[in-house]
Parts: structure tokens; C-alpha cells; sequence
């Protein structure tokens, strides 16, 4: 019989290939397009590959408001960067007509169940929107790319997983119903006031915009209050009283009177063991935010980093939210496995000679995949990202398996005059785990010897005055760690939500602020059309696909229910669109105003302004672009803000500087200015030049221009940037029709 299996990527189908067949695979293409054929008993199987999603969602009817009129359709008929699709498409289809039985080996979760059946209802059907034919559909579920795995995982065949399709095509549908109702709404209330601007609302992406905009509204409306605080130190360490925080200054000033007039006595020593247990595996959000804190590792990158270690076959599959590792992944062989690798063979084989082959695990499940884990394959060739994050994962694997570590507490009591002063510390008494994952030390303090009963002389006693903080911003890894505690969203669309709230430019830096225009954004919402924000209105959403995945709803009543939403929040849209477009209007021109940087010399009458490229970079440029294209690059990932200062020699504005870790500095914009020449010279020599302290004022001199101007080149172009975006490809093609496209979470 000949078969089709179609995998999601090229790599994972040349190991598929690799793995099945009875001898080699031969090797054949369409249009550029490899594809595999393999014999295996008296079967032969066609092993093909997608290149992600090949259809997306469009709007079928153009008249209908709210838009609910919607089917599948070829991606590359439809968005001119997914032309290149094309080719993958026809070859799968040209191949997969030969069959009569079909095997989507896409990756094991929703999306990769509804690209695969969306290919394979093509071929079979030739229609993307008819129903499968189960009978002759089978679905292969494998957790790594490994030979191994997948011999097994064909071996044993699963059944056409229908409500993992009904529950993503559910999701999809949805999201892009509500998304391009949403944003339409948006972009009208606006465009009525005159301006034209791309904006976009999501149905995980209104609740997450409203969680930072509260937070960015509490920043901004927190006012400090001003406590005192009494130290007392002893022999080199810290005591602090049992209320460290004391908002009266006259019981301040009492109780350090008291302090400094008393006698001190230690009061009590009081040991305790404390065992620590060993960290579980990794599932997808733990792996983000440990990469992020180790590594500063943008989640989205650990994301895209994963998935190649994986289909290279040196880790599972990662996009899970497992913290499990069954017994049937044969865990003994994954440690010898590791064991035979230079970097890990002292802790392997320690945990080979002692047979601990039972891991530690966390209480999060995930029932298509384990926890992260190694395959126990040696990586080739790595790049430093990809190295670090395997480190990460094969160190907390084999730390699972680790005997827990054991702190000893010791806690002194002073008695100060009936007042009571404390100090702890930890020391380790044995490391267990701690020497398996060196990207984890406890804090360890370890305090002198304290006789009780006896009197001590203090080194110091101390009255800090200090003032309450703000709440913290958010990083982007901490808020993909409290959406997935509220249940919004998924594990796999978490980073690309946020990225799209930075791409619309209502969010900005590595510290989460919400810009002026995002949080007008979230004020006409909140104000004319709360539900938008409302982050149990997209829980519910959430929890009733779910239940399509397990049987226990339908996709239809889901959808129907959605489309009941929809058509509320669309009503409040249209009553209020006058209010809202107002709103928006402020909140640029705010927005705007706030990035306004200083003159610009080139034309003379428009203002120099931070903008954000269609690439993401950030850049200067004029107000009066496209007339004016006066461009200069600024640094990446950092935060800029206006001096209102001007260079006196090359008459640019001079910005400050903030980036995360490292010391602000000033600069004006102009890369050729004589200030930046000695820009990377020795300290020595740099000092020399007393004209460039005029114009870049800093504690430390400024790195050499290659970091300090690595946005990108000067006089970027943002019209030529745009047309290089838009080129055509090469092949000829008809003009794909102007039709709505899917607005998913990430677009």
C-alpha cells in the first residue's frame, strides 16, 4: 500500500525517513521540494514535510459586520511572505494523490493536528474546508525525533485525534473573529478622527495589555511613603527588628534611643536543618523564564531555540507543560547516554554507580508530552544560545535524579532592652543536587558563634531612613510566568502575545512600561467596551475549548457562543466609537509629543522622533518622512529619553541612555560627530580629548560606537526598508485577492 506521512518541518521528515524504511530512503523533489520514499514491508511510504501552517483563515463575504463568514484557505493565495508555502503545497499534494492511507506525523499537540489534517483534507479532497475520512487517517505521537521513538511511535499508530481538531479550529476561529472584529473597531474609531494607524486587539491580548496597564497606573499614581529602620550589627552581622518597617518617626527615634542606651545580650541560637528539595524538569514557561534569568534569553528565543535542539533529536519536544518523566522513557539510558559527553560524565556516572534512576517532579501535567528532557544524543555543532539552553536542560534533568540537598539554619535572638533583634543565615552541609545545577546557588550566610546569655558590644546601630518602592515592572519572562497562572492563553502563544503588544508599540522595554498610546488603548477599553479586558471572559473561552479536546463540548456550540460575544462587544463598539476614536487621538499625540527628541537640522521645520522599524529595530526619524528622510540609528534594547539638549558641534540632540545592568550615558544622535571619536580607544588616550566631556556625559566612557549604534545602519531609510520588505518572489504568480487575513494572537 503507499502511504503518506506529512510531517510539519524538512528536518523532522528526513529523520522520520531516515528511521522507517527497510534500507536507505531515496531521495526525490518537485519544484525544489524534497520529499522521501521508503519501503517497509510491502508498503511504500512517501515522507513529505509543510513548512508550518499552509492555510490560514479569510473572510469569505465582504459585507457582513460583525465579520463571522470565514473558511480555510491556501496561505500563499492569500499573503504575499507566504508565497514561498506555495511549493510545499503542491508537492504534497502531487505525491499524496499516489495514496490511499495518510499518517499526519506533525508535532503532537493542537496546531500541529490542525496542519496536518488540513493537509491531508487537501490532497484527499481537494477541498481544505470538507470533513476527513477518518478511516483511512492515522496520527503518529512521538515526544523526540530520535530513531527510537519514532519506529515506536509508527509501530503503534494512533487514531485520527478529532477533538484535538475540533478544539484548534475552534481556537482559530475565534481568535481570528474576534481579532479582526476587534481591531477593526479600533482602526475605524480612529481612522474616523483622521489618522491612519495599524492597531490590534486580541482576545488573549486585551487581558494582557489590561494586567500591565493596571500595573503601569499603579506605578505611576504610587506615592512613596517615607519608614525608618533599626540595625543592629554584631560581630560583622545584621540584626533587624521583628517589625523592620516603622512608619512613625517618634517610635522610630524611641525605639533607637532605646537601642543605643541598652544592653545587648544574645538571647538565643537556634538550629534547624532544612533540606532542599531538587528542582523538577523543565516544562515549556520554567525553561523561558530560567533562560531569561540565567542567560537573558528573550523567551520567544528559547522558544525557536528548543525547537531546533529538538529536531535535531538532542531534546524532547518542548512545547509542554509537563513536569513529569514516565518510566517508559527508559530515563537509565538517557543517563548513560549523557554520561559518555565531557560536560556531564562526573555527575552522569555518579548517579549510575548509585542507581538513582528515580527522578524528583512537579505537580504539572501535560498528557501529550513529558517534561523537557535530553534524548542522551551527542550535539554537534552548537551555537553559544543553543549550547546554553541544552545545558540547562541536560543539568536539570540529571539534578531530578540527584539526592536533595540539606542547609542548616541558624537563627540569633538579641534582647535589646525587651526589644527583640534578629539575624539568619544558611550554611550547606551537604550539596546533593546543588553540585548537578551549577545555575543555582541558595544564599548561604553563615554567622559567627553567639554564647546565650552573654553581653556583646555592637560594631554599629543604625537609623535608616528609606522610603516604600513601587511595584515591580514586568519582565517579559515574569508575565508569561503569571499568564500561564491566570490560564490566559497557551504555552506556545504566550511570548508571541507579548511581542505583538510590542510591535504595536503599546508596550515598550525590557522592563515592561506601558507606552502613553497603550495606555490610552486600554482607557477607551476599559471605559467604552470593558469586557475586551476582561480576563474572565477569555478563561471561559479558554476552559470550553478544553472541553472540546476532551469530548465534553462541541466545536459548533463553542463557536456559536463566541460569536454571541462578538457581536455584544461590536455593539459597544459602534455605540461608543466617537469616545473612543477621541480617546486613541489623545493618547498618540501624548505618545507622539513624548517622543519628540529636538529639532531636525536636515529640513529644518519637522521634529526628531523615536519610531520602531517594520523590522522591530528602533530608530530617529523626522516628522515630515516621507519629505524629510532624515534617519540615525540609536542602541537596541535600551530606553531613550530626551535631554532636550542640542550638540553645540554637530547641532543634533543629545539622548540619554538607559540599558538594563549598565550605567546611562548621554550621546547626541550624529555617529560622525567629532564627540565620538575617540569612541573605543583606550582610556588613556580617550581622556585626552576633553571636547567629547562637552557632549557625552557619563560616569564611565562610552562603549565603542559598533555596540553603542547597534540599531541599525545610519541613515536607515524606513521607505527603503519597506520596499525591500515587500519585494516580489521571483517565480510569477496571479495577484493573490485582497481578502482579510487571520488575526491570530501573534499577528
Amino acid at each position: 500500500m503507499d502511504k503518506l506521512i506529512v510531517a510539519e518541518k524538512p528536518s523532522v521528515a528526513i529523520r522520520i525517513a531516515m528511521s522507517l524504511g527497510d534500507s536507505s530512503p531515496k531521495t526525490d523533489n518537485l519544484n525544489g521540494v524534497r520529499y522521501y520514499i521508503v519501503t517497509k514491508g510491502s508498503d511504500r511510504i512517501f515522507v513529505t514535510s509543510a513548512a508550518g501552517h499552509l492555510f490560514t483563515l479569510v473572510q469569505t463575504k465582504n459585507d457582513s459586520v460583525p465579520v463571522f463568514d470565514i473558511e480555510w484557505a491556501p496561505s500563499y493565495k492569500v499573503n504575499k511572505g507566504a508565497y514561498f508555502t506555495k511549493k510545499y503545497l503542491d508537492a504534497i499534494a502531487l505525491v499524496g494523490r499516489k495514496c490511499a492511507f495518510f499518517i499526519n506525523a506533525c508535532d503532537y499537540d493542537i496546531e500541529g493536528t490542525v496542519i496536518g489534517t488540513n493537509i491531508i483534507k487537501y490532497v484527499t479532497k481537494g477541498n481544505v474546508n470538507s470533513e476527513v475520512d477518518a478511516h483511512n487517517v492515522k496520527r503518529m505521537r512521538f515526544s523526540t525525533t530520535t530513531n527510537a521513538d519514532l519506529i515506536d511511535a509508527y509501530n503503534n499508530l494512533n487514531e485520527f485525534d478529532s477533538t484535538n481538531f475540533d478544539a484548534g479550529e475552534a481556537r482559530h476561529r475565534l481568535d481570528w473573529m474576534w481579532g479582526i472584529n476587534m481591531s477593526r473597531a479600533l482602526m475605524r474609531a480612529i481612522s474616523a478622527k483622521g489618522i491612519r494607524k495599524t492597531l490590534s486587539i486580541g482576545r488573549v491580548q486585551g487581558p494582557t495589555l489590561g494586567i500591565l496597564a493596571k500595573r503601569e497606573i499603579e506605578i505611576k499614581n504610587f506615592v512613596p511613603k517615607p519608614y525608618w529602620k533599626i540595625t543592629i550589627t554584631v560581630s560583622g552581622v545584621e540584626f533587624n527588628s521583628k517589625d523592620p518597617e516603622i512608619f512613625d518617626k517618634q517610635i522610630a527615634d524611641s525605639k533607637y534611643g532605646k537601642a543605643k542606651s541598652s544592653k545587648i545580650m544574645i538571647k538565643s541560637v537556634e538550629s534547624r536543618e532544612k533540606p532542599l528539595r531538587p528542582f523538577p524538569p523543565f516544562d515549556l514557561t520554567s525553561l523561558q523564564l530560567e533562560a531569561s534569568r540565567v542567560f537573558r534569553i528573550d523567551p520567544s528565543r528559547t522558544l525557536a531555540i528548543a525547537q531546533v535542539l529538538y529536531e535535531r533529536s538532542y531534546i524532547s519536544y518542548p512545547r509542554t507543560s509537563s513536569q513529569k518523566l514516565p518510566t517508559t522513557l527508559n530515563l537509565p539510558r538517557i543517563i548513560t547516554g549523557l554520561s559518555k559527553m565531557d560536560e556531564y560524565s562526573e555527575i552522569a556516572h555518579k548517579l549510575i554507580r548509585e542507581s538513582r534512576y528515580r527522578p524528583t517532579e512537579g505537580a504539572k501535567e501535560d498528557e501529550a508530552h513529558p517534561a523537557v528532557y535530553p534524548t542522551g544524543e551527542k550535539p554537534a555543532t552548537l551555537t553559544e544560545e543553543e549550547r546554553q539552553v541544552y545545558d540547562i536542560i541536560a543539568r536539570r534533568f540529571l539534578a531530578c535524579f540527584a539526592d536533595w540537598a540539606n542547609l542548616e539554619e541558624k537563627r540569633v535572638t538579641l534582647d535589646v532592652g525587651g526589644e527583640e533583634y534578629f539575624a539568619v543565615g544558611d550554611t550547606i552541609k551537604s550539596a546533593g543536587w546543588l553540585d548537578f545545577y551549577k545555575y543555582y546557588k541558595p544564599k548561604v550566610l553563615e554567622l559567627p558563634s553567639f554564647t546565650i546569655g552573654s553581653t556583646v558590644t555592637p560594631d554599629d546601630i543604625d537609623l535608616k531612613s528609606l522610603k516604600t518602592l513601587p511595584p515591580k515592572r514586568f519582565s517579559k519572562a515574569s508575565l508569561i510566568s503569571l499568564l500561564e497562572s491566570k490560564d490566559l492563553g497557551t504555552k506556545a502563544t504566550r511570548a508571541e502575545i507579548i511581542d505583538t503588544l510590542f510591535k504595536r508599540e503599546y508596550i515598550r522595554g525590557s522592563s515592561i512600561e506601558v507606552t502613553g498610546f497603550g495606555l490610552s488603548v486600554y482607557d477607551a477599553l476599559s471605559n467604552y467596551s470593558p469586557n475586551i479586558i476582561n480576563e474572565d471572559l477569555t478563561k471561559t473561552l479558554e476552559t470550553d475549548m478544553e472541553k472540546i479536546e476532551k469530548g465534553q463540548a462541541t466545536k459548533e456550540n463553542v463557536i456559536d457562543e463566541g460569536k454571541k460575544i462578538i457581536t455584544e462587544l461590536v455593539k459597544d463598539f459602534d455605540k461608543n466609537e466617537s469616545s473612543i476614536g477621541d480617546a486613541l487621538i489623545k493618547g498618540l499625540k501624548e505618545s507622539e509629543n513624548a517622543n519628540i527628541l529636538g529639532p531636525c537640522r536636515a529640513c529644518k521645520t519637522g521634529s526628531l522622533t523615536l519610531r520602531r522599524s517594520k523590522a522591530g529595530k528602533s530608530f530617529v526619524g523626522c516628522s515630515n518622512w516621507p519629505k524629510c528622510t532624515s534617519t540615525f540609528s540609536v542602541p537596541q534594547y535600551a530606553k531613550i529619553v530626551p535631554t532636550g539638549k542640542t550638540c553645540e558641534l554637530c547641532k543634533t540632540p543629545i539622548i540619554k541612555v538607559f540599558r538594563k545592568a549598565k550605567r546611562p550615558f548621554e550621546m547626541d544622535l550624529d555617529p560622525a560627530c567629532e564627540t565620538k571619536k575617540d569612541w573605543g580607544k583606550p582610556k588613556d588616550k580617550a581622556a585626552k580629548a576633553p571636547e567629547e566631556a562637552a557632549t557625552v556625559k557619563s560616569e564611565k566612557a562610552p562603549k565603542p560606537v559598533k555596540e553603542a549604534l547597534a540599531a541599525a545602519p545610519a541613515q536607515e531609510k524606513p521607505k527603503k526598508l519597506a520596499k525591500k520588505k515587500a519585494a516580489k518572489p521571483k517565480t510569477k504568480k496571479a495577484k493573490p485577492k485582497k481578502v482579510a487575513t487571520e488575526q491570530v494572537e501573534g499577528s
